[in-house]
């Protein structure tokens, strides 16, 4: 390879490399690899402009700047914790859905007793959920300038959004076969729908959150 075409072939596939080793939000994996696209090629020109050959420049460049290899871990560390905030802000999404649902099952149930109580269970389970969700926001955001992000946080937040989903999941067949039967079906059909909905904004995101919970490589 030679000159500044060769410099820019070489930057992209040490780029393309990185990218095929990272996964996370499409948006802020797009800032890391421009970040790290201007920081080697900026290296890589420093020791051009030094004298150096470009075969010898890109080796320095990559001694000093990091390889994909050594760079992913940190980037995907980066990547887990923005999908980990992505998964929590889903949940705290769908929690007054799940409030409003079970509030309507409540208000459908005839002769209530068991149905009241599973609708105060799950408004009990919303609310915890809601507090996850904004304890991972916090221990991720404005508390995370001064105390380290648990390490296990973003998978606890993962299975906490898949529980929720396959939870969702199964209330929504479950309400669907209720309307069927139900005289009071509109407010049994409303609940589900709202499940539904909810069960859509979590499912992608708990899953996105376990696969780079997979990937990352405690700190230190």
């Amino acid at each position: 390879m030679s000159g500044t075409r060769g410099a820019e072939e070489f930057v992209e596939r040490q780029v393309a490399e990185l990218a095929d080793a990272l996964d996370g939000p499409a948006r802020v994996k797009s800032r890391l690899l421009r970040e790290a696209r201007e920081g080697l090629s900026e290296t890589l020109a420093a020791h051009r402009a030094a004298g150096l050959p470009l075969e010898r420049a890109a080796r320095r460049a990559v001694a000093e700047f990091g390889s994909p290899a050594e760079l992913a871990p940190a980037y995907q560390r980066e990547l887990t914790v923005a999908q980990a905030r992505h998964t929590a802000r889903a949940l705290l999404l769908v929690a007054p859905f799940l409030l409003a649902c079970w509030y309507l099952v409540g208000g459908a149930a005839t002769g209530g007793g068991v149905a009241r109580l599973g609708a105060i269970s799950l408004a009990g389970a919303a609310g915890v959920v809601a507090l996850l969700a904004g304890g991972t926001l916090a221990a991720t955001g404005a508390l995370s300038r001064w105390l380290p992000t648990p390490r296990r946080l973003p998978g606890t937040v993962a299975w906490a959004g898949t529980t929720v989903s396959v939870a969702m999941a199964v209330a929504t067949l479950t309400l669907a076969l209720a309307a069927l039967v139900a005289a009071n079906w509109p407010l049994l059909a409303l609940a589900g729908g709202l499940t539904a909905l909810s069960h859509a904004t979590v499912a992608g995101s708990a899953r996105a959150c376990r696969r780079c919970a997979r990937l990352t490589v405690p700190a230190g």
